[in-house]
């Protein structure tokens, strides 16, 4: 075999190194772009205040809400789309100038709907001009199943959100704040992250309201 032979091998697996690197870079471009699109985690400066609010409250991260991850770096969360109880589409930016709690949820998640008495009295205690306990419920089968269950669970003060595609969560999942259910976001008027938590927490009991307060500056 002469060295001109043997070198065609050599340059076709060159080629397909070259040519795999090249689709690595493009893949991450893309994912890159679309989280930037969705939320800047590289840090947002107009959120810079909620990250001083969210140092303030950290030490009343304890107890029953000690799970509560506090923001560290500006982030400001994606402007998630979803519906409310008539179907009109609404968007997290609705809520601009109120701190939401926002929760993500699902009846065959049994954390979930343990969870759902404790956002109930969070949002009769707190919920009002300045704060909403916005929870959007992710069922993508069985439509009427949710507002079922929570007409049978006995919750009446929470507003009714859905998103049966459940897009939102795969939107807090893509920049990296939803890992598993429920998923609970603290957002500021500025649709700034406060602080996030996967899983359940007590959020009415004593530790709960004094963390929300806290985000409220209350």
């Amino acid at each position: 075999m002469t060295e001109a032979t043997q070198s065609h091998p050599r340059k076709r697996l060159a080629m397909i190194v070259a040519g795999g690197i090249a689709g690595v870079v493009v893949g991450l471009v893309a994912v890159y772009g679309v989280a930037t699109r969705l939320g800047n985690r590289d840090g947002d400066a107009g959120c810079a205040p909620a990250v001083e609010t969210a140092r303030r409250a950290a030490p009343l991260a304890q107890g029953e809400v000690a799970a509560v991850a506090m923001a560290d770096r500006p982030l400001r969360v994606p402007d998630l789309v979803f519906h409310d109880a008539t179907g009109a589409e609404r968007r997290l930016a609705d809520w601009q100038g109120r701190t939401v709690l926002l929760n993500l949820w699902a009846t065959w998640c049994v954390p979930c709907r343990k969870e759902m008495p404790a956002l109930d009295a969070l949002q009769a205690k707190l919920g009002g001009p300045n704060f909403e306990v916005v929870a959007v419920n992710i069922d993508t089968r069985e439509p009427d199943k949710p507002r079922t269950w929570l007409k049978d669970a006995g919750i009446t003060g929470l507003a009714y959100y859905a998103d049966p595609t459940a897009k939102v969560f795969q939107d807090l999942k893509l920049i990296g704040k939803a890992f598993g259910m429920p998923t609970t976001l603290i957002v500021d008027p500025a649709r700034c992250e406060i602080g996030t938590v996967a899983g359940p927490a007590e959020w009415a009991s004593p530790d709960g309201m004094k963390l929300v307060r806290a985000a409220l500056r209350m």
